[in-house]
């Protein structure tokens, strides 16, 4: 049995406007029972709120298949490292990933006072971000504090263009600490982690999505069929200079559709 893994910015929707066809492929796997999962690099929505913003769009998928770097983030601190005061800088999703897990959460102003005291500065994409929260993060990580990013995304897809995404923030960080960030979603193993387990007992799995630096370089690193769709960030221009190249070029989801079908009446 094949499971399916879908990217979203840029997969299922660009900013608040649906790809055509997702509905469609979506209610396909569905109907066959078809094992799949959303699993996204952007970290500022939780799933429950991913779950609202696509049903705002028609497309019904379970909280459950949806899977954010903000919860691989979450899920990573908790498995591997000791409790300890965490400054965010992120969006709401990604706080609410990290207050979930009981640990003690600093915000800006109790950072402004206690810095010294932080263990933990984890970083994703904040669409309020500040000079502010950039100082004190970077004063915590010289001081010692571990220096996590959700995801290496330097930009993301939207109805006007390419935005910066979290990728940009870690990278003035980095400038400003001369530290390196463990990061954890696509194309790194925590992500695989928390997916694999999502997806259960399937013999092979395809990766979609749209970018050639985090979708496909993951799927190549951990034995997936890669799909790579039109509809975000990578060009076939950029396909053609990388070294790591998709098995599939799709012009967007709703083409997977016909694929899907061919290749599930040849293995019946």
């Amino acid at each position: 049995m094949i499971g399916l893994i879908f990217d979203m910015d840029g997969v299922i929707y660009r900013g608040n406007k649906p790809i055509d066809g997702t509905r469609e492929v979506v209610n396909f796997l569905k109907e066959r029972d078809i094992p799949f999962a959303f699993l996204t690099n952007n970290s500022t929505r939780n799933a429950q709120m991913y779950r609202e913003k696509l049903l705002r769009m028609g497309i019904d998928v379970e909280e459950e298949r949806i899977i954010t770097s903000g919860y691989a983030t979450a899920r990573y601190l908790q498995t591997h490292f000791k409790e300890g005061p965490i400054f965010v800088i992120g969006g709401k999703g990604l706080q609410e990933e990290v207050v979930r897990m009981g640990w003690p959460v600093m915000g800006l102003e109790e950072a402004r006072e206690r810095w010294r005291d932080i263990k933990y500065v984890v970083v994703g994409l904040d669409p309020e971000l500040t000079y502010e929260k950039l100082k004190y993060g970077t004063l915590a990580i010289r001081n010692g504090a571990k220096f996590i990013g959700t995801n290496p995304d330097t930009t993301y897809p939207s109805e006007e263009g390419l935005y910066p995404g979290a990728g940009s923030i870690i990278a003035a960080l980095k400038a400003s600490t001369d530290a390196d960030p463990l990061i954890i979603g696509k194309p790194n193993e925590p992500a695989y982690e928390v997916v694999r387990e999502k997806l259960g007992d399937v013999d092979e799995i395809w990766m979609v999505g749209d970018r050639l630096d985090t979708d496909i370089a993951f799927a190549r690193r951990f034995g997936m069929k890669a799909i790579m769709v039109l509809t975000g960030v990578s060009t076939l221009k950029d396909v053609e200079k990388s070294e790591v190249k998709p098995d599939l070029i799709l012009p967007s989801i709703k083409e997977l559709l016909e694929y899907l079908k061919v290749k599930l009446e040849a293995s019946e």
